[in-house]
């Protein structure tokens, strides 16, 4: 009996897998679930990282592995990074324990801390704060100044519980008396806040609703898309999308997570890693900070699907 444990153990170590420390190019395919492969000569357990598609597939693998690895090499323990195609799958995986740490979408930390207790773990900050916004875009030949103008118009939402591209732009339809059925010609889910920036730029869409931060990161990396789209509407501020732990991440993993983030604004070998995914470092952030979101929520309530 001790031996066939043994030998399912060593099984399922060998099966885990991480991120390579090669560059990473080529398709992402959502369909395929399987982890990115384990550098060879690993064999500690691996830390499941999740990453909510706030940013397309690909972009989320190039923007993150310098992060992933910076933690694989602090750690000294390999690192998959998991990712699904909706918010709601990432809080599933949260909540039974089949990922270890993940970067959330706000109202996605909000819906998971009140219904199986998601724990916060940090918050990055950004110019030296912790919130964010969400803003509507339109093309820059459009004449739209706010969300009424953009009635009978094609309009890009990003996940259905996103708080930015989805919960806040429908918040500003029922404020006009409206639901986002009655009141635009067609809506759309991209899925990711780079596709809907990139939806509205190519005028596939006529406005969409975006997480400031991710507009803001977008235009600098490409300049084009200043040109191509402006903000017309800007919501008030809300607590930053979370760093969150599984109720069953164990303390100790918890602690050392903790603890590693914290410190990355002040080691100078991680700032190539911090400024890959926009941030100046994570900072402790209080559950409070996200009760301005709940009290949008009991307007506009997370929807069970899309």
């Amino acid at each position: 009996m001790k031996k066939i444990i043994l030998l399912l153990t060593m099984f399922f170590l060998v099966s885990c897998s991480a991120i390579p420390q090669t560059e990473i190019s080529g398709k992402v395919d959502l369909n395929n679930l399987q982890p990115l492969p384990t550098p060879e000569g690993h064999e500690a357990v691996p830390l499941r990282v999740a990453v909510a598609a706030v940013i397309s597939p690909k972009g989320t693998v190039e923007s993150y592995s310098p992060f992933l690895n910076y933690l694989e090499e602090k750690l000294n323990r390999p690192i998959e990074l998991v990712q699904r195609r909706t918010y709601l799958e990432i809080n599933d995986l949260i909540e039974h324990g089949e990922v270890d740490v993940a970067f959330v979408c706000t109202s996605a930390y909000v819906e998971g801390h009140d219904t199986f207790g998601m724990e916060l773990l940090a918050a990055p900050q950004v110019n030296g704060e912790t919130v964010y916004n969400s803003v509507l875009i339109v093309p820059s030949s459009s004449t739209a100044q706010s969300m009424s103008d953009m009635r009978g118009k094609v309009f890009a939402f990003t996940d259905p519980i996103s708080l930015s591209g989805r919960v806040y732009p429908t918040y500003l339809v029922h404020e006009l008396g409206f639901t986002p059925e009655d009141f635009f010609a067609r809506t759309f889910f991209t899925y990711s806040h780079d596709e809907a920036i990139r939806a509205v730029a190519s005028g596939v869409a006529d406005g969409a609703a975006v997480d400031s931060l991710v507009y803001e990161f977008a235009i600098t990396r490409d300049p084009s898309l200043a040109e191509k789209t402006k903000v017309i509407h800007r919501s008030p501020d809300f607590g930053i999308p979370p760093v969150v732990i599984s109720p069953l991440t164990r303390p100790q993993v918890k602690a050392d997570l903790q603890s590693l983030l914290l410190a990355m604004a002040y080691d100078p070998n991680a700032q190539d890693a911090l400024s890959s995914i926009g941030v100046q470092g994570f900072v402790i952030i209080e559950d409070d900070a996200y009760d301005g979101v709940r009290k949008l929520l009991d307007t506009i309530p997370i929807p069970n699907s899309p």
